[in-house]
Order: structure tokens, then C-alpha cells, then sequence
């Protein structure tokens, strides 16, 4: 069976050029990908990836070029910031982060009290966000070549699975997601059977405990992809069901923490990362069983369809009505997981509650740096055979 490469990245505000310092480090050792998934700041570093790939331009470039062109250039004096029990570096980001939550982000996010023509401006209690994300969808375009993620045929033979200028390098399937509203439900975006516009990727960012607006989108209200998968492995599998899956998956939330929470803003901190960190263990084990159980019954197929039973007309004629059931089983569940690759970030990294809302350009090259590291880090170990999956 064929196999797929699958780079699944989380929504995180911020912590998304986190994502990008790995995938520079990614693509630096040639790892390409079949599918990139992603949701919230996911979705956006997915789609400049997948369209930067398909127009064949240079993706790590353009990717960076993005957060840094997203940063803000603030910077305070280390003497300002020294304070009992905070050190300078803390500091600084909760101070960046406030000055985001405020100002907000001038080419993503705009502040709803910085915009006085709202017809509710002077009703704060009708207010159904904070922030507008249209200087994010300005900002989209500019880094989003939109021809490069019309819809491709998935076919691996079709000679439109690949790049625009001719070449043999195939297109990217990019599957992004987000969340109804008013049904609860997941809303995926995929190239596989659509062309995606600029709404879509902002429909996938609106996380509203952020006060970040919601996306109408034909006939529907959409809110983050995150709040109900942060990290859309399941989409993936529900949306490729045939082919074998390699994984990479970044989890810019750390699993692990040894510190138990000291007050309430820790506890909400320790919350959050539970919330949206990597999940997905129990969803492998389970799609591992399902293969046991595919596996098993192909055996099982190919044995009683095989020149060497002998069987009366009766008996085959049951047979046949049971293989009716059992071609639509294989064909929605017959991918397994070869291989799961983790890159994540770790307690030890600057770690506070409003992380994810720290723009500033120290910050974010840092994020970049580290995200390097670590996953310069990760690619050595699997390559040693001691990288767990």
C-alpha cells in the first residue's frame, strides 16, 4: 500500500513560529509532505506552506518571512524589567503580551475599541468579539499565491497532481479545519475536493476565549478549529482512508510539567496546555486495533476467495452478499499508522500564561530558533532508532 507523509500542525497564536522554526529544520533534511493539517495558526502556517510548495517557491523563506513580518519591533530596557522573583525574560514577554492584548497586532488582529465606526461601539455588552482579523487576511494575500490551493486530483498518476511550471514535484493536499457553531460540529476544508480562499484559513482562527471574530462562510458560522481537535490526525485518517500514514506532528503545548501549580494563573496555564497539547495516543492505539482487526479479515477474505477451498454454490453466494460489506469496510478503514514523530516543546522553554500572545520580534525569533533546535534534535534520534513514536 502506498504511503503517505503527514505534517500535523496545532493552533497557538504565537507559538506558531515555533512550528515554523521546525518545519525550516524539516525541510533542510528533505522531508516533503503528501498532506499538511493544521488547525487555528496551523491552518495559516499549513496553507503558506502548502501554496509556497505548490508554486514552488522557497517555503522555509517565505514562511519566516511571514512571522517576521507579523512581529512587532518593541523593545524594553532589561533595568525596567527587573523585578523580585520575575526575571528579566519573563518579564518582558508578559509585558509583550500585554502590549499585544491591547494594541493588538497590526497586520492580524484589530482591537474592537479601535474601531469607533462599529454600529454597537458604545455597547460593549452586545460585543460578539474583540478583534477583527481583517488586516490578517490583508496580510494572507500577500504571502498566498490562492491559484496555488485550488483543488487537486489526488490520483497519483493525474498529471495535474503537479506543480504549475511543469516539473515532477507533486502538490501538496492541504485539509484545514474548523468549527460550526450553532451545530458543534468539525467544518474541513480540503483541496482534495475544493479550491480554498483566504476566508477559509481565518474561519480556522477564530478562537473566541481570545475575543477573535467568528467567519461566515456559506451559510455558516465558524469559530476555531481547535475546539474540538487541536491536533486533526483523525481528519487526516477520515479524509485518506486508503493509504498508509507516516506522521510529524508538532505539539507547541508541552505535555509534561513537574511543577505543580503555585496560584490561579498557573493552574489556568497547566489547564490550557492539558487542553490543547497532543492527545492523539489513544486515538493511534485504537486505529491499531482497527488495522489487527482489518488485517485479520483480509486473511480471511483472500483464504475463502482462494482456488484452494472448496465451497458449494450456496455457501458462495453467502460469501459474495458478505463481500459487500466488506469492500466499503476496507476502503474507509484499510490505512494504517506506520510511524508517529514527535516535535514538541518542553517545560523547560519560557513558559507563562500568555505565551501564545507574545508578537514581539525577540520573541518570535526565538520561537523560530528553538523550533530548529528541536527538531534538528528529534530527526537525529529517529535516525538512531531511539526516537519514540
Amino acid at each position: 500500500m502506498d504511503l503517505e507523509t503527514v505534517l500535523v500542525l496545532q493552533g497557538g497564536g504565537s507559538l506558531g513560529a515555533y512550528e515554523c522554526g521546525v518545519y525550516k529544520s524539516l525541510y533542510k533534511n528533505g522531508i516533503e509532505f503528501d498532506i499538511l493539517a493544521g488547525s487555528s495558526i496551523g491552518a495559516i502556517n499549513t496553507s503558506i506552506i502548502a501554496a509556497a510548495h505548490n508554486g514552488d517557491k522557497d517555503i522555509p523563506a517565505v514562511l519566516e518571512d511571514f512571522w517576521l513580518s507579523l512581529s512587532e519591533n518593541i523593545m524594553y530596557s532589561d533595568p525596567v524589567l527587573s523585578l523580585p522573583g520575575i526575571s528579566s525574560e519573563k518579564m518582558r514577554a508578559i509585558l509583550f503580551s500585554s502590549y499585544s492584548s491591547f494594541y493588538g497586532i497590526p497586520k492580524a488582529f484589530m482591537p474592537k475599541w479601535f474601531m469607533p465606526n462599529s454600529p454597537d461601539y458604545l455597547l460593549p455588552y452586545k460585543w460578539t468579539f474583540l478583534y477583527d482579523k481583517t488586516p490578517l487576511k490583508k496580510t494572507l494575500m500577500q504571502y498566498i499565491d490562492f491559484k496555488n490551493l485550488k483543488r487537486i486530483n489526488v490520483n497519483n498518476t493525474d498529471k495535474n497532481n503537479h506543480n504549475k511550471n511543469g516539473n515532477n514535484k507533486r502538490q501538496s493536499r492541504l485539509i484545514i479545519t474548523s468549527t460550526d457553531i450553532q451545530k458543534g460540529e468539525p467544518v474541513i476544508f480540503d483541496t482534495a475536493y475544493m479550491d480554498i480562499d483566504v476566508d477559509n484559513i481565518v474561519a480556522g482562527a477564530s478562537y473566541p476565549f481570545y475575543g477573535i471574530r467568528w467567519t461566515e462562510k456559506n451559510g455558516k458560522y465558524l469559530w476555531d478549529g481547535s475546539l474540538l481537535s487541536n491536533t486533526p490526525i483523525m481528519e487526516v485518517i477520515k479524509a485518506s482512508p486508503q493509504k498508509n500514514k507516516k506522521f510529524y506532528i508538532v505539539d507547541v503545548f508541552p505535555r509534561s510539567q513537574e511543577k505543580i501549580p503555585e496560584n490561579m494563573f498557573e493552574v489556568w496555564h497547566r489547564s490550557r496546555d492539558i487542553i490543547f497539547m497532543d492527545k492523539t495516543d489513544q486515538n493511534i492505539e485504537m486505529l491499531k486495533v482497527t488495522e489487527k482487526c482489518i488485517n485479520l479479515l483480509k486473511k480471511m477474505h483472500d483464504i475463502i476467495n482462494s482456488n484452494d477451498v472448496k465451497i458449494d454454490q450456496k455457501t458462495k453466494e453467502k460469501l459474495q452478499k458478505l463481500d459487500e460489506d466488506y469492500n466499503p469496510i476496507i476502503e474507509k478503514h484499510g490505512a494504517a499508522i506506520t510511524d508517529v514523530l514527535r516535535i514538541g516543546r518542553k517545560e523547560k522553554d519560557l513558559h507563562y500564561l500568555l505565551e501564545d500572545a507574545d508578537f514581539s520580534k525577540y520573541r518570535i525569533k526565538k520561537l523560530i530558533s528553538q523550533g530548529e533546535k528541536d527538531a534538528e534534535h528529534v530527526i537525529a534520534m529517529n535516525k538512531e532508532g531511539n526516537q519514540d513514536t
